[in-house]
């Protein structure tokens, strides 16, 4: 790489700005992460252009595009492009669009990195906490402004159990794998923290479901309380994620802080910047109109995709969406399982578990009301159960501080079986925008044989001793629901508070 003399953008009066110790510590978890997909780019004709401006210009499109081992799937943005312009097959804009963001996605934390080396690590550390799922907050706002709800709820319900479930089962396997002979440890700490919050975000998905089961009325009565209990309940997350930052990037700081990357493990280590300041803004916003573009094409030919590939709605929101879209950061996840570094691991997958959780699904519903749409967090039973039960295992797994390959494995094991359910089940697009058509049709008292069998197929794995069939007609069952899925949260509060 050309030295810093021979790259003046990124000079200010002589010195390089933002490169004292203070600014280059605190890396977070995510930060190193995207770091171990990057790779260093030859400069050397760059540098030889004698026209600055230019020269400038293409340092920085070379740093941007070549600069990581995704370069490959930049091809796929173009093409992309060129097929929904010539009017090709609908699934083929929607698979060239997801490849596309992949490469697009890890780009913009390495933009967001680029720029806190000028503005500091609390700056920098808050730039990436609102970057950080730029992807998935850009493509609900499209579908939000589709009105395409349930591809909402599914797209952020998938990323929430992709990196509880698959990010942070692999890793564990892969990692618990690597080192079956080495003693695999963590510290807690962070894990307790993100676990609080996810069972917080948990609580507040759970109540408006609940409230539905214990109001016992038609979808037109219960429909409305629930969608203000959402609400509120998304300003309190909202109010609580705003806590969550300050406890991590100004009190507790050191516990969200990854250790330094060494030179000899094959990783780009980013002792100073490769891009400007103002260069960074500029890429970083022309980065993020490309997502919205793709996600823009994502949301359209969905459906599309859909038919043509045989398979619902759900479960590409909820499965194909999320391991694409985050794929460069998950990769980098189970690397540093692989070098046994789970802090790191721990910090991706349930960092970013907690963002959306806490953060991108509030903000969501709160977008949609400000848009006149009744978004809620009412989400129907198998996946409200789906999300609940992630969480529960994932802070049982990492409860005593150390890790297996036996812990990973079943965490994967959970994420295929939710997968599969997802794979048979075919839920109506918009479904969402009402009272789950399960929940409703058992509180009305219509029940169709679909509906009645998808019903016990989703209680149908309760205790018999606990099974009524006539429990739709019982406030008292659905009363004692609710005390049973709340129990258990209080179970596993006080058992995490115990260790």
């Amino acid at each position: 790489m050309a030295s810093n003399q021979d790259q003046p953008w990124l000079l200010e009066n002589g010195n390089l700005k933002g490169l004292t110790k203070e600014n280059r510590t605190g890396r977070t978890a995510h930060n190193m992460s995207s770091s171990s997909l990057r790779k260093k780019s030859d400069l050397t004709l760059v540098s030889k252009i004698p026209c600055s401006l230019l020269r400038q210009f293409l340092a920085n499109l070379q740093e941007v595009t070549l600069g990581t081992k995704l370069s490959i799937l930049f091809p796929a943005i173009p093409l992309a492009i060129l097929a929904q312009c010539f009017g090709f097959a609908r699934p083929w804009v929607f698979a060239l669009s997801l490849i596309g963001l992949m490469p697009l996605a890890e780009r913009v934390s390495f933009l967001t990195e680029q720029i806190s080396f000028y503005t500091g690590p609390t700056v920098g550390g808050l730039l990436n906490a609102t970057c950080g799922n730029a992807t998935e907050l850009i493509i609900a706002i499209f579908a939000l402004a589709q009105y395409k709800i349930a591809v909402v709820k599914y797209s952020l319900l998938g990323s929430i159990l992709s990196n509880l479930l698959l990010v942070l089962g692999t890793s564990l396997f892969c990692g618990g794998i690597a080192n079956i002979k080495k003693e695999q440890k963590y510290d807690r700490r962070q894990a307790d923290v993100n676990s609080l919050m996810l069972l917080l975000a948990l609580l507040c998905h759970l109540l408006p479901m609940l409230f539905t089961f214990a109001a016992g009325a038609s979808a037109s009565v219960t429909s409305d309380p629930s969608l203000h209990l959402s609400r509120a309940s998304c300003i309190v997350m909202l109010i609580a994620y705003t806590a969550y930052i300050v406890f991590q990037l100004w009190t507790h700081r050191e516990l969200f802080e990854a250790q330094e990357e060494s030179d000899d493990d094959g990783v780009v280590s980013d002792e100073a910047p490769v891009i400007g300041f103002s260069s960074g803004i500029v890429w970083l916003i022309g980065m993020t109109a490309v997502i919205a573009l793709l996600s823009e094409y994502v949301v359209g030919t969905i459906e599309e995709a859909s038919d043509s590939w045989g398979l619902s709605v759900s479960f590409i929101s909820i499965i194909l969406l999320p391991i694409v879209g985050n794929a460069a950061e998950h990769a980098g996840a189970i690397i540093f399982a692989f070098k046994n570094k789970l802090d790191i691991t721990l910090g991706v997958a349930l960092g970013s578990a907690t963002q959306i959780a806490v953060f991108v699904v509030p903000l969501c519903v709160i977008i949609a009301w400000i848009m006149g749409i009744n978004m809620d967090l009412n989400f129907s039973v198998i996946e409200t159960g789906s999300l609940a039960l992630s969480i529960l295992a994932v802070a049982f797994t990492l409860q005593d501080g150390t890790s297996h390959y036996l812990k990973g494995l079943v965490l994967l094991l959970c994420y295929i079986i939710i997968g599969a359910c997802f794979f048979v089940t075919e839920s109506p697009l918009h479904h969402a925008n009402i009272v789950n058509p399960g929940l409703k049709s058992c509180l009305v008292f219509q029940v169709s044989p679909p509906e009645y069998y998808y019903s016990n197929a989703v209680f149908g794995c309760m205790p018999l001793s606990f099974i009524n069939f006539d429990w739709c007609h019982s406030r008292s069952e659905s009363e004692h629901f609710s005390l049973i899925c709340l129990s258990c949260m209080g179970y596993l509060m006080k058992r995490v508070g115990s260790c």
